[in-house]
């Protein structure tokens, strides 16, 4: 067994039938783990399972993640086909931009809801497989994905956003505590600026302007974002807990 070795683990990775998610259940696939996604849209979900199918065995489980209900329901059918899990990876995610005088309080529930409660909902729903998954020298391992927007002052007017995802980050910490003796690690990831649907917008207007203030001159490429997800899953990982990993080429961490 290598030290970047998933062979045997099974995860799942919410959102994972696009941006930031895809290019983690690849990793996890290439590293030869066994992978469930899951997003809002069936065809969507369709359309992943059959483009990651070639790196390895996946399966696409379609769930709104914003209710606990659905959040229940994913772990249950994971659970019908699955005696145990290894890596859950908490990525399905939002954003809402608007000036602070039309910001709606909308935009606080949808945000709020699918950023920082459904990895609480999931993670605790997951818990019976989670604890299955982990051995003392093994842990099972829990990946919440969280942004430099809750790291730094974002430039745009995205306060839900930025807000739940310094939540996320905190939230990593308290969860790392209390389930690291369950033999479960939890950490976050928070991606700087990748190629994304999310980030398409920004990308066109900024994207000159965002790669010049980055110290590595450049934005994330699906590598760096399965690479992080594939160390902190393997044996390579396993003593790392409560961490907030930015992957942002030093872009949050050196203003």
């Amino acid at each position: 067994m290598t030290l970047f070795d998933l062979s045997g683990k099974t995860a799942v990775v919410t959102g994972g039938t696009r941006g930031i998610g895809l290019m983690m259940a690849r990793g996890l696939l290439d590293a030869g783990a066994r992978v469930y996604i899951s997003s809002r849209k069936p065809a969507a979900c369709a359309a992943a399972a059959a483009e990651l199918a070639q790196y390895g065995t996946v399966a696409a489980i379609p769930a709104d993640l914003s209710t606990e209900d659905e959040c229940l329901r994913l772990a249950r059918e994971v659970g019908e086909r699955e005696q145990a899990l290894n890596i859950l990876v908490n990525n399905a995610g939002a954003t809402w931009a608007a000036p602070l005088e039309e910001f709606p309080a909308a935009a606080w529930d949808k945000v709020v809801d699918l950023n920082l409660k459904a990895p609480f909902f999931l993670t605790r729903a997951f818990l019976p497989l989670l604890e299955a998954g982990g051995t003392h020298d093994d842990p099972a391992r829990v990946i919440n994905v969280g942004s430099i927007d809750g790291l730094h002052v974002p430039s745009l007017p995205t306060y839900s956003y930025s807000a739940s995802k310094a939540g996320l980050h905190h939230l990593t910490r308290v969860l790392a505590r209390d389930l690291g003796p369950r033999q479960i690690t939890v950490n976050a990831v928070a991606p700087g600026p990748f190629e994304s649907k999310m980030m398409a917008a920004t990308l066109q207007e900024f994207g000159d302007e965002i790669t010049r203030s980055t110290p590595l001159r450049r934005i994330g490429r699906p590598d760096d974002m399965a690479g992080v997800a594939v160390y902190l899953s393997s044996r390579a990982g396993a003593y790392v807990n409560g961490a907030v990993i930015p992957v942002d080429g030093g872009l949050a961490t050196t203003l």
